[in-house]
């Protein structure tokens, strides 16, 4: 496949340059697990009902190790994803009767990457992990227990104080469907979307915050309509920052803007605008947060009926627009999230800590037509056992308004309970 020309060039990169690396090397071994249980009861109109309520209990590994020389550095990773209780619609498992757990089995090359880093310059050639910001454009996906990776060629460079200039050449996604990706007829969920995308993101850093400037180009080259759908360039910038305005009381900010159009082999013409606002206030160990985010859409798309809204498929969507995962593709008509949320930390409990708790409630409403989707209320408590174990329960309701308005669009709740390890 494609995606293996620069996994290739990594491993004959790394095998040419061993006699020279043999001395003095160091080796950091990798191993994270993952133990997780999650139930999904849906309800709403056909053909999303059935009786039948979803419960996943699955196991991740990731095992693997970095050996590294000076500057030089060679990561070798593989991932395995193993259904213990398979009774759920992974996306590719053909169980359609049930609720969606995109956590297919699978076992597969997670990263396999040359990197050079020096305190200025950061280049990583081949099978990598991609997180821009707060992965609203370009994410590793990490909620899910296959995370997306891309076969790239990165480039990072920070030689000039407050600047950081980040260039990215990707010639395929590795999803998060696993090596039975596309089986079942799930043709919109492959194991890797191949295509030449671009992401340039440059930072600065001033007193009140970071600026950043960017620019996605996503150039999908699969034969599948819902996935040429997703070739766009979005072009935007964002500012966050932090200040104090009192003792043990901090403010925090975020501002972003972009707008997306078709692009490459894109099937539809549009334009499209994203718009976040975000604000914070840390009282101690209390933090208060609102915000707004828009999804934009497109009335006079062409090529499509019913029109076109901003979408970002290479995100870690699960982080936005709540936790129900209602609106993983934007509907037709975009997205206004009003959203407001609590959480409280204690730093000790006995030997453990810290533990957080928190809570968020969104309003869900369309861009046009003024469509009140629906409300979704999100909890949850994490706690740090120690060094290496932490563990995680959480829950997501979804109420939906008024008629069905999308794809998907149904009464959800979901609950997890996790345990993870981290060597």
């Amino acid at each position: 496949m494609g995606g293996l020309k620069i996994l290739l060039g990594a491993s004959a990169l790394a095998a040419g340059g061993a006699p020279a690396l043999a001395q003095d090397m160091v080796l950091k071994p990798i191993v994270e697990a993952r133990l997780r249980y999650e139930t999904v009861d849906q309800d709403g109109p056909l053909p999303l009902t059935s009786s039948r309520d979803a419960d996943a209990v699955t196991m991740r590994l990731r095992a693997g190790g970095e050996l590294s020389r000076g500057p030089f550095a060679f990561l070798a990773e593989g991932e395995g994803t193993l259904a213990i209780d398979e009774h759920y619609n992974s996306g590719v498992n053909g169980k359609t009767l049930y609720p969606l757990v995109p956590d297919p089995q699978t076992v597969e090359l997670n990263r396999l990457q040359l990197q050079y880093r020096t305190k200025p310059l950061v280049v990583t050639l081949g099978r990598q992990r991609i997180n821009l910001d707060d992965q609203r454009f370009v994410g590793s996906v990490a909620w899910r227990q296959n995370e997306q990776t891309f076969d790239a060629l990165r480039v990072e460079y920070m030689g000039i104080k407050n600047l950081k200039v980040d260039m990215t050449y990707a010639i395929a996604a590795r999803t998060i469907w696993g090596i039975d990706g596309g089986k079942f007829g799930a043709v919109n969920r492959p194991t890797e979307i191949e295509g030449d995308d671009v992401f340039l993101n440059v930072s600065y850093k001033t007193k009140f915050g970071t600026l950043t400037g960017f620019a996605y180009l996503i150039d999908e080259d699969e034969p599948v309509a819902a996935l040429l759908r997703n070739s766009s360039q979005t072009y935007g910038a964002r500012f966050t920052g932090a200040v104090p305005i009192a003792p043990k009381v901090k403010l925090n900010y975020l501002a972003s803007y972009a707008r997306q159009s078709d692009y490459s082999k894109n099937p539809i013409d549009y334009k499209a605008d994203y718009f976040a606002a975000e604000m914070a206030v840390d009282v101690a160990s209390l933090r208060l947060t609102g915000g707004y985010e828009l999804l934009g859409a497109d009335g006079g798309a062409k090529g499509v009926a019913g029109g076109f809204a901003f979408q970002t498929p290479f995100a870690t969507l699960h982080k936005f627009n709540g936790w129900a995962d209602k609106f993983l593709t934007t509907p037709g008509s975009g997205i206004q999230d009003y959203y407001g949320g609590i959480a409280y930390t204690v730093p000790k409990i006995g030997t453990s800590g810290p533990l957080v708790a928190s809570f968020i409630y969104h309003h869900f409403s369309s861009d046009r037509f003024s469509i009140h989707y629906g409300d979704e209320y999100n909890a949850q408590l994490a706690l740090k056992i120690d060094k290496h174990l932490s563990a995680l329960v959480k829950y997501a309701d979804y109420q939906r308004k008024g008629i069905s308005s999308f794809a998907g669009d149904a009464d959800t709740r979901k609950f997890w309970a996790q345990l993870d390890y981290a060597l």
